[in-house]
């Protein structure tokens, strides 16, 4: 049995609506939303009562995909540090490839995102950054030169 794909990354937010607002800004768009519960979600998370809503984004080629959920119960645990930085353990990042990466920042600015450090540049090849989003979520940009 072989592995066929990586079907999406599950991101916890406490604000759904701006996390698509966000998302959306990017680039993304809105393939699904749905409230989520009932037994098959308590079995499949290994929580009781879970009530929660997804949206579920997806890249414009099709082929990248985030689900984003807001838990109404339980209620969703506030990681440690609340922002915690790009060397902590665990999930470290989001990346997205775009076409123009300061535009992309001015837009994302207006949804709240702040600049980690500052554009650098990688050789010839890429200009990239490290924005912090909704939820404390880090995005990565990368825009490839030449």
């Amino acid at each position: 049995m072989a592995l066929q794909r990586m079907d999406n990354v599950g991101i916890v937010v406490e604000d759904l609506d701006a996390a698509v607002a966000f998302f959306t800004e990017l680039g993304m768009e809105v393939e699904a939303r749905a409230p989520i519960e009932g037994l098959f979600a308590d079995q499949a998370v290994g929580l009781d009562g879970v009530r929660s809503d997804i949206a579920m984004m997806r890249t414009p080629d099709g082929h990248g995909k985030l689900e984003l959920a807001r838990y109404h119960h339980p209620v969703a645990i506030p990681s440690v540090p609340h922002d915690p930085p790009p060397h902590t353990l665990g999930l470290h990042r989001v990346m997205f490839a775009v076409d123009d990466i300061d535009d992309t920042i001015a837009r994302l600015r207006t949804h709240g995102a702040e600049l980690l450090g500052e554009v650098a540049r990688y050789e010839d090849v890429y200009r990239l950054c490290y924005l912090r989003g909704p939820s404390g979520i880090i995005v990565a940009l990368a825009e490839q030169l030449g």
